[in-house]
C-alpha cells in the first residue's frame, strides 16, 4: 500500500500539485516590509519569514498580525554599511565588529552550536511575543541548515515549537550526507517535499520554467521582494534590481495566470503546521 502523502494529509489528492511562494527578508528594511506585505494581500506570496534581528522586524510584525509568517533563524549580517547583533551575548555568535558574521563561511566557521541555540530561541520567543502567529521556521543564508550540529538545533527548535520547516532539495540532502530528511521525519517535523530555488536567478523567469513541470505534492518557492529606491540602494546596491524584480513578479498578473493556466493550487505553511499539531508530531 502505498504511503500517504502530504498533500493527501492535507486533504488533497495524490497528484494535486500544491505550492507555498514565501517572502524572506522580511524586517531587513521598510521596503522589504511594505513590497512583501503587498506580495501577500495583493499578489501571489502565501508566506513570509521574519528577520528578528534586524531594525525593522518590529514594524513588519504589527503589519502582519494574523498573517502566516514564520521566523528566518539569523545568524549573519551581510550588508557592509548595515549590521546587526544578535539578541543573545554568545561569544561565537558575533565578529571582531560585535555584529553577526557577514558571510555563511564565517559564521559557520565560528559557530557554536549552544549558542545559536539560544540565539535562534529567543528569535522565535521574540516573535511570538509580538502576536506573531509563528507558521514555521527557515534558515537565513542557509546557515542553520550547513551543519548536522546546527540541524540538529533547528530540528530540536521545530520539536519544542510545533512548528514544520523549510528543506533542502532531495538531492542536496543527499550531498550533504547527515540524513536531514530522514531525521525531520523521525520525528514527526513536517517540510514541503520539494524546493525551487531562484536565487540569483529572477524569479519570473524561474516561475516560468518551472511552474509547468512541479511535480505532485507540495513545493516551496521563495523570492526576496523589496521596493526600490534609496533605502535599497543604501544598503544593498548589489543586488538591488533582483530585490526590486522580485517585488515586481509576486504581484504580476501574467505569473497568477500561469499558476491558474497549469493547475497550481497555492497554500501557506499555516496549513502544514496546523497539520503536524493536530497529527501530533513534534510534540
Amino acid at each position: 500500500m502505498e504511503r500517504t502523502t502530504l498533500a493527501e494529509r492535507l486533504g488533497y489528492g495524490r497528484t494535486d500539485r500544491l505550492l507555498i511562494v514565501n517572502c524572506d527578508d522580511l524586517g531587513s528594511s521598510h521596503s522589504a516590509n511594505v513590497a512583501t506585505l503587498d506580495a501577500v494581500t495583493r499578489g501571489i506570496a502565501t508566506s513570509a519569514t521574519l528577520m528578528v534581528p534586524c531594525p525593522w522586524a518590529r514594524e513588519a510584525a504589527r503589519l502582519f498580525e494574523g498573517l502566516s509568517v514564520g521566523v528566518h533563524l539569523t545568524l549573519t549580517s551581510e550588508y557592509p554599511g548595515y549590521r546587526w547583533r544578535g539578541l543573545s551575548a554568545g561569544a561565537s555568535l558575533h565578529d571582531q565588529d560585535g555584529f553577526l558574521p557577514a558571510t555563511t563561511r564565517a559564521a559557520l566557521e565560528r559557530l557554536d552550536a549552544a549558542d545559536a541555540r539560544i540565539e535562534c530561541q529567543l528569535q522565535i520567543e521574540a516573535a511570538l511575543s509580538w502576536n506573531l502567529d509563528v507558521t514555521h521556521l527557515d534558515a537565513h543564508m542557509n546557515v542553520m541548515q550547513a551543519r548536522s550540529d546546527l540541524f540538529e538545533v533547528y530540528l530540536d527548535l521545530a520539536q519544542a515549537f510545533r512548528l514544520p520547516v523549510r528543506m533542502f532539495s532531495p538531492q542536496e540532502t543527499a550531498r550533504q550526507g547527515f540524513r536531514a530528511r530522514e531525521r525531520a521525519e523521525a520525528r514527526g517535523i513536517l517540510f514541503p517535499e520539494h524546493i525551487v530555488y531562484p536565487w540569483p536567478r529572477p524569479t519570473r523567469e524561474v516561475f516560468f520554467e518551472e511552474i509547468p513541470k512541479l511535480l505532485p505534492g507540495i513545493t516551496e518557492i521563495f523570492a526576496h521582494p523589496v521596493h526600490d529606491g534609496d533605502e535599497l540602494r543604501a544598503y544593498d546596491p548589489l543586488h538591488s534590481e533582483i530585490r526590486t524584480h522580485d517585488a515586481g513578479c509576486l504581484i504580476d498578473p501574467a505569473v497568477s495566470e500561469l499558476l491558474e493556466q497549469n493547475g497550481i493550487r497555492r497554500i501557506s505553511f499555516r496549513e502544514i503546521r496546523d497539520l503536524q499539531r493536530i497529527s501530533g508530531g513534534a510534540a
